[in-house]
């Protein structure tokens, strides 16, 4: 059962503290900064996303939630930290409580208007994410469709987030949240279990910012390579596991940080939400032990 004390909003915010601060292979946190983007910076657009995101569905259009989302965080930060995940938890944030997740977010997509498609379009191209490239229909630099969701199935094959919403998020659900149930299971302080699931995702999901900004090959290998450090990590992290990890670790870093699994970190980040909406993590949250 959902503690009282995890209101949607403070939801929002505590999935965006854990995904950020939990050293995630090839991502931002506590103990290791980009040269552009600092944990600093996500920490602060993590503590002003969530009552933009909760707003009364009656007053504000999902669109719109989601382009408040982008305006604040460019207010707070002046970077892109959050635009994935401001896409996907938006959504999920919308699902009154007592309506199961599953059902809820696709019932929020079946009411989708033009007006909440402008303003996701507008979202995206204030966040200006990395790798977009053009597109030969519904390009987001172009005028946006009056279907959101079309404009998502056409992007479906190239990027994640767009899969979720073409598919009313059933990815999320039946694919990803068994996987997030297994690393829940896991003994040991929650930190190692989002490692753990950061990897799942990673091996299951060839990570799209990858893709789009090297090529589904090295995608692929990252993938593989996310195979392997869970194959090594299976005894808590120890020894031969943490020394692979490390190296994948690096690997994602090299050359400007260009294989960054940014789609995976979003996910991960939409996943602890669904886990605390859920009460599937137990408060006092001790997320090293």
């Amino acid at each position: 059962m959902t503690h009282a004390l995890l209101t949607t909003s403070r939801s929002i915010r505590l999935a965006c503290i854990l995904e950020a601060t939990t050293p995630k292979p090839g991502n931002v946190h506590r103990g290791a900064d980009f040269e552009d983007l600092t944990f600093g910076d996500f920490m602060v657009s993590s503590s002003v996303l969530g009552e933009i995101l909760a707003d009364d569905a009656e007053q504000t259009g999902l669109g719109d939630a989601i382009l408040a989302g982008v305006r604040t965080m460019n207010q707070a930060v002046g970077r892109n930290t959050h635009l994935g995940s401001i896409l996907l938890l938006a959504p999920l944030a919308r699902v009154p409580r007592g309506v199961p997740l599953q059902s809820g977010v696709q019932q929020v997509l079946r009411s989708l208007t033009p007006e909440d498609s402008r303003a996701v379009y507008e979202a995206i191209r204030l966040a200006r994410p990395g790798g977009l490239g053009k597109a030969e229909q519904h390009d987001i630099h172009s005028l946006p469709p009056a279907s959101l969701l079309d404009a998502m199935r056409f992007g479906a094959e190239r990027d994640l987030i767009a899969r979720q919403y073409a598919e009313g998020f059933a990815p999320l659900f039946q694919e990803m949240v068994p996987l997030l149930q297994r690393s829940l299971s896991r003994e040991g302080p929650l930190v190692n279990k989002i490692v753990d699931l950061h990897l799942r995702l990673m091996a299951a999901f060839p990570d799209s910012l990858i893709a789009r900004k090297n090529g589904t090959e090295v995608a692929q290998q990252a993938a593989d390579w996310a195979s392997q450090v869970l194959l090594a990590c299976q005894d808590n992290m120890q020894s031969d596991g943490e020394r692979e990890l490390r190296e994948f670790d690096s690997w994602l870093r090299a050359d400007g940080h260009q294989r960054n699994p940014g789609t995976t970190a979003d996910h991960v980040a939409a996943l602890l939400f669904v886990a605390l909406r859920e009460g599937w993590i137990d408060l006092p949250i001790r997320l090293w032990g």
